[in-house]
């Protein structure tokens, strides 16, 4: 029984270091893996850093954009009353009572 036990030992610790040699030894494992948390932060930081600059540029865009639509709505307005004046005021037309009411229906 012993004999058996030993044996079952050994079977364990041939695999364990077959397992160590496949991964490196015990010793550089944990340092490995300590350097790739390390490096995994670093990108995660970086990451973090990189959204944050997104955010702000994206912020920028989206409020000269909303700039923009306010301006454009002004000038709309502006171009369609002009272009109503223009035509309200052709030379050689006068100010008849029917062209008048078709003004105000126009309007309505």
């Amino acid at each position: 029984e012993l004999e058996d036990q030993l044996t079952v030992k050994s079977k364990t610790l041939d695999e364990l270091k077959q397992s160590l040699a496949l991964n490196g030894s015990a010793e550089q494992a944990p340092e490995a893996q300590s350097l790739r948390i390390a490096e995994l932060g670093e990108m995660m930081d970086s990451i973090v850093k990189q959204v944050a600059q997104l955010k702000a540029s994206m912020q920028s865009t989206v409020e000269q954009w909303r700039a923009y639509d306010e301006i454009y709505a002004e000038v709309s307005v502006m171009t369609t009353r002009y272009l109503y004046c223009i035509d309200q005021c052709k030379p050689g037309e006068e100010a008849s009572l029917e062209a008048l009411k078709k003004q105000v229906k126009t309007l309505q």
